[in-house]
């Protein structure tokens, strides 16, 4: 699949995994291809996030990437979640990081061997990229572009789309934006 994707796409891909390192995450997720993603200049995804207006709000973007780490990958869905069952995530995060270290929790720290220097993809990044392969083809394109990335980013679950969505990304603005106002559905 991967000979598939566009040169942009495979600089995300890569993008990410620096992302996972530089966050020491043990594992690529979704979050570090959105990071890859606004790192991206001259794109098809660039452009569509300028024209929907995040090209001067990433630092926004990344904030929020941060803390969801600090919260152990949750989603503020999953916190508010939580929350109705009586467990305050924030006082959870507060009370292990004031005997643990700042981002004592932060996401995808087991299940990897640090020394190897290799990080695996998590499942979650897995689905975004093989979604991007179906959006890529819903959409009649031959190759694999950043585009698509982002547009399977909107439609899994997770952190990178609430946060995408808290920033006014969604996949039907996306497709406007990309494909004019009868883009094809949802891949």
């Amino acid at each position: 699949m991967f000979e598939r994707f566009t040169k942009e796409a495979r600089q995300v891909v890569t993008g990410a995994v620096g992302q996972a390192e530089g966050m020491g995450a043990w594992r690529v997720g979704p979050e570090h291809l959105l990071l890859g993603l606004l790192e991206r200049e001259g794109s098809r995804a660039s452009f569509a996030l300028a024209a929907l207006g995040l090209g001067e709000r990433k630092e926004s973007v990344r904030r929020a990437v941060r803390e969801a780490h600090r919260r152990a990958g949750l989603s503020r869905a999953e916190t508010d979640a939580l929350a109705g069952l009586g467990i305050d995530v924030t006082d959870i995060v507060a009370r292990v990081e004031a005997a643990h270290g700042v981002g004592a929790m932060a996401a995808g720290r087991a299940g990897a061997d640090p020394r190897s220097g290799h990080r695996p993809f998590g499942k979650g990044a897995k689905d975004i990229l093989v979604r991007a392969l179906r959006t890529a083809v819903t959409h009649r394109d031959r190759r694999i572009g950043d585009e698509h990335v982002l547009l399977a980013l909107t439609l899994r679950p997770g952190i990178a789309a609430e946060i995408l969505a808290d920033h006014g990304v969604t996949y039907e603005s996306l497709t406007r934006v990309l494909y004019g106002a009868g883009g094809a559905a949802a891949g």
